[in-house]
């Protein structure tokens, strides 16, 4: 269930490549200097077994100011090659996104990374179209996979856990390591994982890239002809 990714760099900006497969190992050191401060509360969490209510965006946490038109936001979403519906966004205490880590993931899906402001933990969020059936959720030696609340699973191997549920058409799924992100945290973050409102979009997605200036006219160039430079020496020259 768990896999592993690479970055990649596109439109000026490091991205997460587009496989889907999940970035640990070339994401999430390079992730650590960018922690940042400021974070949102999470409240009404249950305890671990219970199904994982869905609690709306804190709308006390909104910047005031107005909203860019939904036009602008969808440009900008296609820059990122991510479908709208699928940018989700969690709130949890002490952790915060890297600008840098946002990226597609599959054909039109989305990825990023949450960073604790402390203490090094990492909490990587996918959201890819497709499903998450039961056959896929095994038993080993190496690896448990056990549902954990309505279509929520939950699994660990290798020292990494992961949380996947499985919404209309597509699945959010959150991953971490076990060691610097226990499963309470992990499961706390599925549970705020939500779609991003125009609000959290505008905050989130990056400027859509400038449009190119209109080319520089060059006055060594005639009027007519092919277009070679004129290299005529004038009187005097």
């Amino acid at each position: 269930m768990i896999r592993h990714a690479h970055i990649s760099r596109a439109g000026g900006m490091a991205r997460m490549s587009r496989t889907g497969r999940i970035g640990r190992i070339a994401v999430f050191p390079l992730l650590i200097v960018l922690a940042a401060c400021g974070t949102q509360r999470v409240d009404g969490i249950p305890a671990s077994g219970a199904t994982p209510a869905r609690p709306g965006p804190d709308r006390s946490a909104a910047v005031d100011g107005p909203v860019p038109d939904r036009s602008v936001l969808e440009a900008r979403a296609r820059s990122l090659e991510s479908a709208m519906e699928l940018i989700y966004v969690i709130d949890v205490p002490g952790f915060a996104v890297a600008k840098q880590s946002l990226g597609p993931s599959g054909d039109d899906g989305f990825q990023s990374a949450y960073v604790a402001a402390s203490g090094g933990g990492q909490i990587h969020l996918r959201v890819d179209r497709g499903t998450f059936p039961d056959a896929t959720c095994e038993s080993g030696a190496q690896r448990s996979c056990r549902p954990d609340g309505d279509r929520t699973w939950y699994s660990a191997k290798g020292g990494q856990h992961e949380y996947v549920r499985v919404e209309d058409g597509h699945v959010v799924r959150l991953d971490a390591d076990s060691a610097s992100v226990d499963r309470e945290v992990l499961r706390a973050a599925l549970i705020s994982a939500h779609r991003a409102d125009d609000r959290e979009l505008d905050a989130l997605l990056p400027e859509e890239p400038a449009r190119s200036a209109a080319p520089v006219e060059r006055g060594d160039l005639p009027p007519v002809g092919d277009g070679a430079p004129d290299n005529e020496v004038n009187a005097g020259g």
